[in-house]
This record gives structure tokens, sequence and C-alpha cells, in this order.
């Protein structure tokens, strides 16, 4: 992404597509060379999908932010369904909304799949990239840009991801334990919310004074890790909110907490 970046910028193009190797994954950048990848992918991959159905539903993966789901559903007027990770859960879930009456035209992760309904819910990083294009093109003849377009997405001033190593052996379970504990945890806690429309470990707020953002707690689809991913509006708020996490999490069996000391060690 920062050699596509450099390069649109260096030639002055209009917008840059890049795609990994076998193509079902795919991302852009404007032309500003500001990268339309993960949130801002998904942002413009759903105003496309919801320009001929409006008020249908967007599924996306679990670690999408709050200002996405804003856009998603008070910019485009759709509504946003928060699922698990992994490209085939997002797109079976998108099946079965199909299947069960909800208008549901876009399946899609922060990772970059994204599959559309109209193209048989296929993860084609090529069909999703020509629909930017098109998009793109779309927007300079009314004398706007997908920057314009992107405007009103919310980011978060900090995002970051740590891997938590499960120890225990069955680490399904020993993870499964530590979500449970710090679901009757979080219930106690002045300051936190857990989210109602999570589908997938889980997921709290935190108010201004805790970290001004939320974090999420799950298992990992393939490894023995309960990744903890945590974004925050305010700048040091990752921090307060690691510090929030740690307080509960330093006290549960069945887990190396190397990785969140080592960022408690560097920030």
């Amino acid at each position: 992404m920062a050699s596509i970046c450099k390069a649109v910028c260096n030639v002055k193009a209009d917008l840059g597509v890049i795609f990994d190797t076998d193509v079902d994954r795919g991302g852009a950048v404007d032309a500003s060379g500001e990268e339309i990848n993960r949130n801002r992918l998904v942002a413009v991959a759903s105003a496309i999908a919801l320009e001929n159905h409006p008020g249908g539903t967007i599924v996306t993966d679990s670690i999408t932010s709050t200002g996405l789901k804003d856009y998603i559903e008070k910019t485009l007027g759709g509504v946003h369904h928060r699922f698990k990770r992994g490209y085939k859960n997002v797109i079976n879930e998108a099946i079965r909304l199909n299947n069960d009456g909800i208008d549901c035209p876009l399946a899609i992760e922060t990772s970059g799949h994204a599959a559309m309904r109209e193209n048989y819910f296929l993860d084609d990083g090529a069909y999703l990239v020509t629909k930017i294009i098109i998009k793109a093109a779309a927007l300079r003849r009314e004398g706007k840009s997908l920057e314009d377009l992107l405007a009103p997405l919310a980011e978060p001033q900090e995002a970051l991801e740590i891997r938590i190593p499960i120890t225990g052996e069955d680490a399904r379970k020993a993870g499964q334990i530590v979500i449970d504990h710090l679901t009757d945890y979080a219930e106690k806690q002045e300051g936190w919310s857990i989210a109602p429309d999570n589908r997938e470990g889980i997921r709290i707020s935190f108010d201004k004074t805790h970290g001004d953002g939320w974090m999420l707690l799950r298992l990992s689809v393939h490894d023995p890790i309960l990744p903890l991913n945590m974004e925050s509006d305010s700048k040091g708020g990752v921090r307060i909110i690691a510090e929030e996490a740690n307080a509960f999490l330093k006290k549960e069996a069945g887990i190396n907490l190397s990785p969140l000391e080592d960022f408690f060690n560097k920030h």
C-alpha cells in the first residue's frame, strides 16, 4: 500500500488499484495518495452497493469502526450487520439474510474481501475495483471525487490490535472462558457498555473518561490466540483502554500477556 500510494502521487494519477496475488482481495488509493483500505474500502463499497438498494443491509466483519457504522446507517441510510471475522463467515451470513428475506447486497471484510450479490457473492477483488473505477468516473462527471464520498466517514484517532496467546491445552475452550469472564466483568464497570449488536467475542464501548472508544476481544479464526482490537477517538485513548483491559486480563489464567506488556513498555 505504501508503494502504490507513493506511485499515485508521483504520477498525479486519479486513482490507484491494488490486489493480492490471487485477486480475491482488492484495495485502492485516491488522488491525494490516501489509502482506500479497511474501513474506507468498506465505506466506498457500501455506498456503491446501496445505490440501488436503499435501506439495504451490509454485512461486515467484527472489527469495523464505530464511525463506519454511523456512515452506513446515518449517511447512506443502510443497516450495518457486524458479524464474525473470516470472509466465508460474512459471505455465508449475507446469503442467510437474503434467504430470510432481508435485502443484503454486500458482504465485506476489512481485509479487502468483498462479495456482492449481483456477482453471486464471489469474493472477487477485480469486480470490486471495477465498480470503484466506475463510481470514480461517475463522481467526476458531477465534479466530485471519492474523497468527497468519504468525507462524512469519521475515522478513529488511534487503532491497535494486540494478539494474546492462549496457553491452555484446549485453546478455544480456554479463550471462551476468558471472554465469558470479561462479559460478566464488563457489566459491572462504570463507563463501560457492551455493544448490543456484537456477534463475535465481546465488544465494549468506553466513555470519554475510560478511553473514548471501544475494544473487541475474540477468538482467532485459526490460531490459539485472543486478538484484542482497540480504537479511540482521542489521542492516548488506546493506552487507557489497554490499561482498562489489562486490569481484568492479568487476573485470568491460560493466557500470555507479554504482547500487552510490550505495548506498555513502548508507550
